[in-house]
C-alpha cells in the first residue's frame, strides 16, 4: 500500500491540471471587458466549457473500459495543452470560444477518468478524504488563476506581451509537466470492465440514488462556476470597484475552497459524512443570504469565503457516495457524475439572463440559491 501511495504524486499533479478549468471565471471577465460584451454573451464562455461535459462524459467512461484509466487521463492532458496554447495567439471571440471548448472537452475526459484512477490506489473510507485532498490540489490552481491574470494585466512589463493571458502560458507549462510525470509512472490497473453501451450507462439514472447524486453534482458545479464568475461583478456593482480591483473576489472564494478541501481531507476521517455535508450546506446558505442583500465589501468577502468553504467538499462526498453505491459500475457512474458538471453550463446561462432581466447581480444569486436548497434535500441520502 505504501508503494501504491507513491503513485498519488503524479496523480495529484493531474488534479492541479484539472483545476485549470476554473480559470474560466477570471478569463471570461477579462474577455467581457476587452471586447465590450454584456453579461449574457460573456457567460457563454464558462457555459460552453461545461457544455462538453454533457457530450463527452459517458463516452469517456466507455473509452476507459477499452484503453484503461491512465491512458484516458493522458489523452485529456493532451487536449488541455492545446486549449491553453490557443489563447497565446490572441483573444478574438471565435478563438476564445474554440479554446474554451477544448478546455471543456479535456476537462470532461480528465474528471471522468482521474477520479476512478484514484479508486484503484486507495479505497474504502479513505476514498472520500483522498478525493477531497485532490480537490485541494485542484483548488490551488483555481486560487492562483486570478492573481496570475492580474499580474499579467498590471505588470510594468506585462508578461511577455500577453497581458492577462500569461495565465494560459504558465498553466501550459505545468500541464506538460503533469503529462510527463503520469506517462513515466507505472500504475497497475485492474482488468478492463465489461464494455458498456450508452443504454447501459443511462439506465443507471433510473436508480433513484444515482439520479439524486447526478442532480447534486449539477448544483455543486453550478454554484462553483456561478460564484467564480459573479463574485467580482457583485463587488463592481455594489462597491464601485474596477475589474482589476474586484478580481481578487474569485481568489477569496477559491482560498476558502482550498482551505475547505485541505481541512476536509482530515475532518472526513473523523466526522460523520452526513453531519459534515449538512454543516457545509448551511455555510453556503448563509453566504448566499449575505450576497443577496449586502453592499459592504468586508461582508461580501465573508460571504464568498462561506460559499467557498461550504462547497469545497460537496463534490467529493456526492461522488464517493455514488461510486460506493454501484461498486461494479464505477466507470459508468463516474461518467454520469461528471456529466452532471453540465450544471456549469446551465447555471451561468440562467444567471446571466436573470441578472440582465433584474438589472442587478441579485438575479444571479437567486439562481444559485435554488441549487443550495436542493443540496439540503440530499443530506438524508448520505450514509454514515
Amino acid at each position: 500500500m505504501r508503494d501504491k501511495k507513491i503513485y498519488l504524486i503524479p496523480v495529484m499533479f493531474c488534479f492541479f491540471a484539472m483545476g485549470f478549468v476554473d480559470l474560466v471565471g477570471t478569463a471570461s471577465n477579462y474577455v467581457k471587458e476587452d471586447l465590450g460584451l454584456n453579461d449574457a454573451t460573456a457567460n457563454i464562455l464558462p457555459s460552453l466549457v461545461f457544455f462538453w461535459f454533457l457530450i463527452f462524459s459517458v463516452p469517456t467512461s466507455m473509452m476507459m473500459n477499452r484503453i484503461g484509466r491512465k491512458s484516458t487521463v493522458l489523452i485529456s492532458l493532451a487536449v488541455t495543452a492545446v486549449s491553453l496554447l490557443l489563447p497565446l495567439f490572441g483573444e478574438s471571440f471565435p478563438l476564445m470560444l474554440l479554446a474554451f471548448s477544448l478546455l471543456g472537452i479535456g476537462n470532461a475526459i480528465m474528471q471522468t477518468s482521474l477520479n476512478p484512477l484514484i479508486s484503484g490506489i486507495v479505497s474504502g473510507d479513505h476514498l472520500a478524504s483522498t478525493l477531497t485532498f485532490g480537490q485541494f490540489i485542484k483548488a490551488i490552481a483555481s486560487f492562483l488563476a486570478p492573481y496570475l491574470a492580474m499580474w499579467g494585466a498590471t505588470a510594468v512589463l506585462p508578461s511577455w506581451g500577453l497581458g492577462w493571458r500569461v495565465l494560459f502560458a504558465i498553466y501550459l507549462v505545468v500541464g506538460l509537466l503533469a503529462t510527463v510525470l503520469l506517462y513515466v509512472t507505472p500504475i497497475k490497473e485492474s482488468s478492463a470492465d465489461k464494455a458498456s453501451g450508452f443504454a447501459d450507462c443511462f439506465k443507471l439514472l433510473g436508480k433513484p440514488f444515482v439520479l439524486l447524486s447526478f442532480l447534486g453534482i449539477m448544483c455543486h458545479v453550478g454554484i462553483d462556476v456561478g460564484t467564480n464568475t459573479t463574485a467580482p461583478k457583485i463587488l463592481m456593482e455594489r462597491a464601485g470597484l474596477t475589474l482589476n480591483d474586484a478580481a481578487y473576489a474569485t481568489s477569496v472564494y477559491f482560498f476558502f475552497r482550498t482551505l475547505g478541501c485541505l481541512s476536509g481531507s482530515y475532518i472526513l476521517r473523523k466526522m460523520s459524512h452526513r453531519l459534515f455535508f449538512l454543516i457545509s450546506i448551511c455555510m453556503m446558505a448563509a453566504g448566499m443570504i449575505i450576497m443577496s442583500f449586502s453592499a459592504n465589501e468586508t461582508l461580501l468577502d465573508i460571504a464568498f469565503g462561506l460559499v467557498g468553504f461550504g462547497n469545497s467538499n460537496v463534490f467529493s462526498l456526492i461522488f464517493t457516495q455514488a461510486l460506493l453505491h454501484e461498486p461494479d459500475k464505477q466507470n459508468e457512474v463516474s461518467g454520469l457524475m461528471i456529466m452532471g458538471l453540465f450544471g456549469g453550463t446551465i447555471f451561468p446561462m440562467l444567471m446571466g439572463v436573470c441578472s440582465d432581466w433584474v438589472g442587478a447581480q441579485l438575479g444571479a444569486v437567486i439562481v444559485m440559491m435554488v441549487g443550495v436548497v436542493y443540496l439540503f434535500t440530499y443530506v438524508p441520502k448520505i450514509t454514515k
